[in-house]
């Protein structure tokens, strides 16, 4: 619906406010982002007293929607820390700023959620087929990769990780990940020889582990790294319970 609005005696059409809404709700829609992170903007994510590498990460998301996507080339952020510090907020937040202020195709998935789905197409009972499972994800002008690494590591899921990430490098498009993991490269053999199983379990998993080390490589290339430190909130503040009645 178009409305004629009249300045210094000319008339012209524009757009009624209603349809712009419309449009920004569908494409808020269309990037898939859960409905638990539906709610969480930039506005919302809480800084003060917490961790100061926090308030550096919504530095890093505030200037990042601000500044996109002039002068960037392409890179995006990779979000890096421990459970429970609102690196997926931050991500939900970055792109619903860009789909309702840049008006950018956006498209959040969970890294595990996207394997599972590229598996279930090569089941013949599936109409999905590999193809139009990724077709978005390559066509996506800003990608959310969220949880990156969790699932544990075979030659395919490193093989489809490269694919991913490869294809979106080479169209110099935008990707924002979060990780659980240490942004570190992998054991190299002699050295897990050496640590042995114990020392391998007390050191922990790094991105390397879960991603291979090439990938990760690459990763610092495609995105700014931003650690995050701090206290689990989920512990601290969004413990579960039964409302009183």
């Amino acid at each position: 619906m178009q409305i004629i609005r009249t300045s210094d005696g000319q008339q012209f059409a524009q757009t009624c406010d209603c349809q712009i809404v419309v449009r920004v709700e569908r494409a808020l829609q269309r990037a898939g982002i859960p409905d638990r992170y539906r709610s969480k903007s930039l506005h919302s994510f809480e800084t003060n007293g917490k961790d100061p590498s926090l308030y550096l990460a919504f530095d890093h998301a505030r200037r990042f929607v601000d500044n996109y996507p002039f002068g960037m080339n392409g890179l995006g952020l990779l979000l890096v820390g421990s459970s429970g510090l609102g690196k997926t907020h931050l991500a939900a937040g970055i792109l619903q700023a860009l789909v309702i202020e840049k008006r950018v195709n956006g498209l959040f998935f969970d890294y595990h959620d996207l394997l599972k789905r590229i598996q279930n197409s090569y089941n013949p009972s599936v109409a999905a087929t590999e193809l139009s499972v990724l077709r978005p994800v390559f066509e996506a002008e800003v990608l959310v990769l969220d949880d990156l690494g969790a699932t544990r590591p075979t030659d395919w899921v490193w093989d489809t990780v490269a694919h991913i990430l490869n294809a979106r490098y080479g169209r110099n498009q935008t990707t924002i990940i979060t990780t659980n993991f240490p942004n570190k490269p992998s054991l190299v053999n002699r050295e897990a020889v050496a640590l042995g199983s114990a020392g391998r379990a007390a050191r922990g998993e790094t991105l390397g582990d879960r991603i291979g080390d090439r990938m990760r490589s690459r990763l610092q290339e495609m995105c700014v790294v931003v650690e995050m430190q701090g206290e689990d909130r989920r512990e601290r503040e969004n413990k579960a319970q039964f409302q009183a009645f």
